[in-house]
């Protein structure tokens, strides 16, 4: 069985909520396991309410990380502070590991390759790789990251260029991780509006009313996490454009240098919008 770690916001958006019932959905059918995840933007109900979001999915017990210092990237999000307060978690912000240190531990005790999927900003897994660039390339087989913008040199996405921090990591990561990199880039979900079939009952609907998305929301997060799930691009109807990604820590910018032996891809639909999200909503429902 394939093995994941995740890196997500949580809820800077609404899409990483679709991203994690996929990766729920898919943990319970057997198809793969999440060993932990790493929350990278932190707010009053991080931990609380994923946990919660878990529970309700029908898995508990999952290890949380989160990035404490995280605290720049914004955000006040309703639905956390709700399911917060629908289910008492035994994790939260407090008492939760640190992101970096989660990491470290389970590539440390991992006696196989695991993939690893980012959602959100790069900061962790930046400050990961940079304290042991050995085990991160002895124990991660591939990076699938939702980041940057591919259809234009130069482009410019949140997760990248959000702060400070996201811009910093980003050039970092890129110019050293040596572990293949499949990006999906913001031109790829934008027009793919996902999650606007679900009843209202639903906690996942809950969480896109309150965001005022209850009739679809871009689907960058879940069409990257589905794309990881399947585990195969071409499977998934993308192609890949092969290189070496870069991204300038001033503002964020994103440029790719064309290489087909290169050990960086973004992703190319092969498909009309249509066919991702009736997909994914035949997935979420």
């Amino acid at each position: 069985m394939r093995k994941f770690l995740v890196g997500s916001d949580w809820w800077t958006d609404c899409d990483d909520a679709v991203a994690m019932r996929l990766l729920a959905r898919a943990h319970l059918r057997g198809e793969i396991e999440i060993l932990g995840i790493g929350i990278n933007a932190c707010m009053s109900y991080s931990v609380e309410s994923i946990c919660a979001f878990f529970h309700f999915e029908g898995i508990d017990n999952l290890r949380i990380g989160i990035d404490k210092e995280a605290t720049d990237f914004g955000g006040n999000p309703p639905y956390q502070k709700r399911l917060a307060n629908s289910y008492n978690s035994p994790q939260n912000n407090e008492n939760a590991s640190d992101a970096k240190s989660l990491y470290l531990d389970i590539l440390q005790n991992s006696k196989e390759k695991i993939e690893i999927i980012e959602i959100g900003y790069p900061q962790v897994l930046a400050e990961v790789l940079k304290s042991d660039k050995k085990l991160f390339e002895s124990k991660v087989s591939k990076v699938w990251m939702m980041a940057g913008k591919w259809d234009e040199q130069g482009g410019k996405e949140n997760n990248f260029k959000r702060n400070e921090r996201s811009r910093k990591a980003a050039e970092y990561f890129c110019k050293n991780c040596l572990v293949p990199i499949t990006f999906l880039g913001f031109e790829v979900g934008e027009s793919v509006l996902v999650g606007g079939n679900l009843d209202k009952d639903d906690q996942l609907y809950k969480a896109m009313h309150d965001m005022g998305c209850e009739n679809g929301r871009s689907a960058w997060d879940p069409m990257l996490v589905l794309t990881a799930i399947i585990g195969d691009e071409s499977e998934a109807e993308y192609d890949m454009v092969f290189g070496t990604a870069s991204v300038d820590s001033l503002d964020g910018s994103n440029y790719f240098e064309k290489d087909e032996k290169g050990k960086h891809a973004y992703l190319v639909k092969k498909q009309p919008d249509e066919y991702y999200k009736e997909l994914i909503n035949s997935l979420i429902k």
